[in-house]
């Protein structure tokens, strides 16, 4: 019996073959094999939304027939989410006449290793319609916005050759225009602070100086919005005793971050390393499809990199345990393994955080066999990994309240805050615990000396501008876009021209605005972001079978047809 093995890329494919063992051969698709036609619409739309497909790489076509001749059994085994499942599917529709009579599965691999890739092929299932639907139904909305609404905009707006609408692009262009806009208006408002800067008084001399910040005014919270504001206090204040009315000691911990999803990877590359999402993502592929280590022939280095959960399978939990113990001792290790609640709106198929396949190939032991982009990823991914099932990290907390009286009679309460380490936790693998902010020893009723107050102006600011990795944030945090699509909905707003990058700063251009502002205007409802947001909703009913394809379109195109006649 032989089996041919069906993936999308030429490296998994030589992996995956060898760990399946004799008798098995794989090949690649190089993604997809057939989409709706580049040039024209491709969607019947009187015809209850009927696609025609067009054959995109026919070389490879005739490779995966001539395959298929040789094979009594073909796997198709395409990433594990919906484009792959797609992919799979249109393999079965392309190839119809050639898997006639042959036995067809379907296999995932969550990581290219060869206890996951014997573990799939031992379990594989059928393709699942409701994916492959949901797929479809988004690549068809994609199409029926950028084929009806892109002609209207290039009838009325002026820009460069090439302006374009997207379903989910303008959605996040509507975001940096909006904050855009919000910063360009912003008026900051003058405000000032008063540190006291204290000592416990010991002997008629002065202690350990620790400063305290106004927080109160008589019974109100302090305001000081101008310089006069702030000297009416030091000049009531001059000459007067403090003491200490209140100490509140409290244990606290913070707790370990859950491991990567897709868009916390990305955020954490942005900040860290200076990568832009799209390089992020490149690179991820990379260690996920695996590279020659010594010892151990090709591997696959991450599990997928497309996803929204924060689950870690049990096993996965185990080998981190016995890494953190052997590294950190057992004193690192909660009693219990870490559970942390996957956060997306919409978290989307039964998918692993991304961690390390495993949690014992150590970065500095494969340092020397990756490139240095490959390096920096892993390490990044493998120490959020290792921190993520560690105890958290444990601090004590000291609350300091002071109190004086002005020569008016008005009572000013200061409060100072002390921090101290107890168990660093997580940190000792994932970052810098910050230094302690001690406060000498203090009780309720000690006087204490003021050496001066020290007022400071401020002005209160407007948010920031979008980087890509807070759009992502933004994006995920409304529920608008997937993993699959954060990296080129940010790359496609740039290359349209739409937003432009000022060092890490998202700007949305003249052309933009106008984009933005036309199509917002003409087509409120497909640009709302609610809108926009359920729409993603209804692709995950798709997905689960709790919602139809073709209705979806339907609905969506009751709501956009009325506004192409307008």
């Amino acid at each position: 019996m032989t089996t041919l093995i069906i993936v999308e890329s030429l490296t998994k494919s030589k992996a995956i073959a060898g760990y399946a063992g004799p008798g098995h051969f794989a090949r690649a698709t190089f993604g997809h094999i057939r989409d709706l036609p580049r040039k024209e619409l491709g969607v019947e739309i009187e015809n209850d939304f009927k696609p025609h497909y067009h054959i995109t790489n026919r070389k490879t076509v005739k490779v995966l027939r001539e395959a298929i001749g040789r094979a009594d059994t073909v796997v198709l085994a395409a990433d594990p989410d919906r484009e792959g499942e797609a992919i799979a599917w249109h393999v079965t529709q392309v190839l119809r006449k050639e898997l006639k009579g042959k036995k067809v599965v379907r296999a995932t691999f969550h990581e290219i290793t060869p206890q996951a890739v014997r573990e799939a092929l031992a379990h594989p299932r059928q393709i699942d319609r409701n994916l492959v639907d949901a797929q479809q139904a988004r690549r068809i909305l994609d199409r029926l916005v950028g084929y009806t609404i892109s002609p209207v905009l290039w009838r009325n707006v002026r820009g460069p050759a090439g302006l374009s609408a997207g379903r989910v692009q303008t959605a996040a262009l509507r975001l940096v225009v909006e904050r855009d806009r919000e910063i360009a208006a912003f008026v900051p408002e003058e405000y000032w602070t008063l540190d006291a800067e204290l000592s416990k008084r010991v002997e008629e001399e002065s202690g350990e100086k620790f400063l305290a910040r106004l927080t109160k005014v008589g019974k109100e919270k302090a305001d000081l919005k101008t310089e006069a504001d702030a000297h009416q206090v030091i000049e009531d204040l001059e000459g007067a005793d403090y003491s200490v009315i209140g100490v509140r000691r409290e244990r606290k911990r913070r707790n370990p971050p859950p491991p990567y999803t897709t868009s916390v990877m990305q955020r954490d590359a942005a900040n860290r390393l200076g990568w832009t999402p799209k390089k992020t993502m490149q690179v991820a592929q990379g260690l996920f499809e695996g590279l020659e280590l010594p010892g151990e022939g090709h591997v696959g280095l991450i599990t997928y990199m497309r996803t929204d959960s924060t689950h870690i399978a049990p096993e996965a939990q185990e080998q981190a345990r016995r890494v953190i113990a052997d590294l950190y001792g057992d004193e690192a290790l909660p009693e219990k393994p870490p559970v942390h609640k996957t956060k997306a709106k919409l978290a989307q198929e039964a998918h692993e955080a991304i961690r390390p396949t495993s949690a014992a190939r150590l970065p500095e032991r494969i340092n020397d066999h990756l490139s240095d982009d490959q390096a920096k990823l892993y390490e990044l991914i493998w120490r959020r990994f290792l921190a993520s099932q560690m105890k958290p990290a444990v601090y004590d907390v000291t609350t300091v309240e002071v109190e004086a009286q002005g020569q008016s009679g008005t009572t000013y309460r200061f409060r100072a805050t002390g921090r101290k380490m107890l168990e660093p936790g997580f940190l000792v693998v994932y970052g810098d615990p910050g230094d302690d902010r001690m406060l000498p020893i203090l009780e309720k009723g000690d006087p204490l000396i003021c050496h001066r107050l020290i007022p400071e102006q401020h002005f209160t600011e407007p948010p920031p501008h979008f980087t890509e990795s807070s759009l992502i944030k933004e994006l995920e945090r409304r529920g608008i876009g997937r993993p699959s699509t954060y990296a080129s909905i940010v790359a496609t707003i740039q290359t349209r021209r739409y937003v432009e990058k000022r060092g890490k700063s998202l700007w949305a251009t003249e052309v933009g605005f106008r984009v933005c502002d036309f199509l917002v205007e003409r087509f409120p409802d497909i640009f709302d972001l609610g809108f926009t947001a359920r729409m993603e909703e209804r692709l995950d009913e798709i997905a689960s079978g709790r919602a139809k394809w073709k209705a979806v379109l339907r609905e969506f195109w009751m709501t956009l047809s009325p506004r192409l006649a307008a």
